[in-house]
């Protein structure tokens, strides 16, 4: 294969790869606490991805693009009023800790309900948890009242207060589906000191559906121009063959 075919091909490859990121961004516009995705593109230089025909040596290198990884944009979405009394959203960082099977994982969506054992639960099932394990509710409980600091009281007494961490270093949290998170390794949950819970909100997506849509039309006249580009260029080479194949008149 040709060199401008392998460099036209990584650079489809990564314009793919980001139409399917933004194409996600779009299907989870209205998934409350959702957080956009980006893609990162880096250089790739031969001679580290070569094909063997390739001319070696530093003067003849290649430049691929290199989809390298996919970042969350974690800054604050809109927080939108609903009156909902389990309904809850956070105002700056942190993250709602939920138990699953799979260990304690991490969420931005505060759209909590209470299940037939009593428990606080998210839209999945899992329950969410206080800063002493399950957070639980009698039958004859009153509505819940969830101060600014998390803590959830009932006309009874208080039921528990929600745990709520974060951990600043970049890329401590990676999506795992479900609009839940959970820590990359070597890193470690820390408990929020100051929170900011509203009770009767919900954060909405921070996907900009005006900047991503925008960004999903460049994308997709990117790949079609470039589709373009190396469809003339092969045919501009068979062409060339044709004509070296043909005798001199």
């Amino acid at each position: 294969m040709e060199n401008i075919a392998l460099v036209g091909l990584s650079r489809q490859v990564a314009l793919r790869r980001e139409l399917d990121v933004i194409a996600n961004n779009m299907a989870n516009l209205n998934t409350t606490g959702f957080k956009a995705d980006d893609v990162v593109f880096q250089e790739y230089l031969m001679p580290g991805a070569r094909d063997e025909t390739f001319p070696r040596g530093s003067d003849r290198n290649l430049s691929f693009v290199w989809d390298r990884a996919t970042t969350t944009n974690m800054s604050q979405g809109s927080v939108e009023q609903t009156g909902n009394t389990l309904d809850t959203a956070i105002g700056g960082r942190g993250f709602f800790v939920v138990q699953t099977p799979e260990g304690e994982r991490y969420t931005r969506n505060g759209s909590f309900e209470i299940n037939a054992q009593g428990q606080m639960v998210t839209k999945q099932g899992h329950p969410v948890l206080s800063e002493s394990g399950v957070i639980n509710f009698e039958p004859t409980d009153t509505p819940p009242v969830i101060a600014r600091d998390g803590q959830i009281s009932v006309a009874a007494g208080q039921r528990g207060k929600l745990r709520i961490v974060d951990n600043p270093a970049n890329r401590a949290f990676e999506k795992v589906g479900d609009n839940l998170y959970r820590l990359t390794e070597g890193n470690q949950a820390t408990p929020v000191p100051i929170t900011d819970v509203r009770q009767g909100y919900i954060e909405k997506s921070n996907v900009s559906p005006v900047n991503t849509l925008s960004r999903m039309i460049e994308v997709t006249r990117a790949y079609a121009e470039l589709a373009s580009s190396l469809d003339r260029h092969d045919q501009m080479r068979r062409e060339a063959i044709r004509s070296l194949g043909n005798p001199a008149t």
